[in-house]
């Protein structure tokens, strides 16, 4: 177990939030595999503070879901503050800031990643937080904006002596997005050098490289995201290639119907597929059939659909 202020997670591998990926039936399924808690998505401060409703709905969740992080992103101190303030009233048990999403049109206007080229700030930004909230201020960053900008260390020393509980660091550049490898040595390096939790996060393929980056680099925790779509399994000690077709099919169903309770049905169905076509990844079925299942928009036509198919030979066979 570990502390994060005065909340206790009980594990050491979560899944990491994802724009589009880390709703709540996603992480209610990861829950239910042994994430050891949950992030939702980042939402921006600027619309929780004019109270807009499709930001708020993103912070539903389910209490099998807690602890559970909020995340939020921004570029304004005062902003990120008063949205801070405006959504502890949901009761989340921990607040994160996003100081990592690389897209052009997040960190190009200064917030999540954005706020590595101006670690001051973001050092005044958790303050400000902390001032406002009384549950534990988190922050995931990235090693730096680039390669000539690898801050890291500043950016990790900044934030903890501004009070935050907790660190995530993925390790990559803004620059890097997604490719290339995750420099695990510079995630080391502010494990050593911090004496808060501190969790990793980049490229993680396997429950077990998650506990040997753990152990290698004494870390308090991982994170683990594009690997877990599709593969709830990855938060414990089961191997989706060592499932049978008719286990695999029984979380699809299950996670789909969930998607449905959330966002309705045919919605929910279309949200799904991207979920979907990871849950297929390695097993051999009819091309035309993968098409049928992903332009069904109805659950009774689906859950037909999905019960015609027998698994490759790859996996054990129903």
């Amino acid at each position: 177990m570990i502390r994060i202020g005065d909340v206790t997670i009980p594990g050491r591998i979560s899944l990491s939030p994802m724009a589009g990926i880390s709703d709540s039936p996603t992480r209610r399924i990861c829950r239910k595999f042994g994430a050891a808690f949950s992030y939702t998505e980042f939402v921006n401060t600027d619309e929780l503070v004019h109270r807009a409703p499709k930001a708020f709905k993103m912070f539903r969740f389910h209490p099998e879901e807690r602890p559970i992080t909020f995340q939020i992103f921004g570029n304004r101190l005062e902003i990120i503050a008063e949205a801070a303030e405006i959504i502890q009233e949901l009761k989340p048990d921990i607040i994160d800031l996003n100081m990592g999403c690389s897209t052009r049109k997040v960190s190009l206007r200064g917030a999540g990643a954005g706020l590595l080229r101006k670690p001051a700030l973001a050092g005044k930004i958790i303050e400000a937080i902390k001032k406002r909230v009384n549950v534990p201020v988190t922050a995931k960053i990235r090693i730096g904006w680039d390669s000539e900008s690898r801050n890291y260390l500043e950016v990790s020393k900044i934030l903890e002596e501004s009070g935050v509980s907790a660190l995530t660091v993925h390790g990559r550049t803004k620059e890097m997005a997604y490719t290339g490898l995750a420099d695990w040595d510079a995630i080391g390096e502010v494990k050593a050098r911090r004496k808060i939790p501190v969790f990793g996060n980049g490229d993680i393929k396997s429950y077990e490289e998650a506990n040997s980056r753990m152990r290698e680099y004494n870390l308090d925790g991982v994170l683990i995201g594009r690997n877990a779509i599709g593969n709830p399994w990855i938060f414990s000690k089961i191997k989706k290639e060592e499932l049978y077709w008719s286990e695999i099919l029984e979380v699809i169903l299950e996670h789909a119907r969930w998607m449905i309770q959330d966002f309705g049905e045919e919605f929910g169905l279309v949200l799904f597929r991207k979920h979907l076509v990871k849950y297929l990844n390695g097993l051999e079925f009819d091309p035309l059939w993968k098409t049928r299942l992903l332009e069904i928009r109805e659950f009774n036509p689906f859950e037909e659909c999905l019960f015609l198919p027998q698994a490759s030979k790859r996996f054990a066979l129903i």
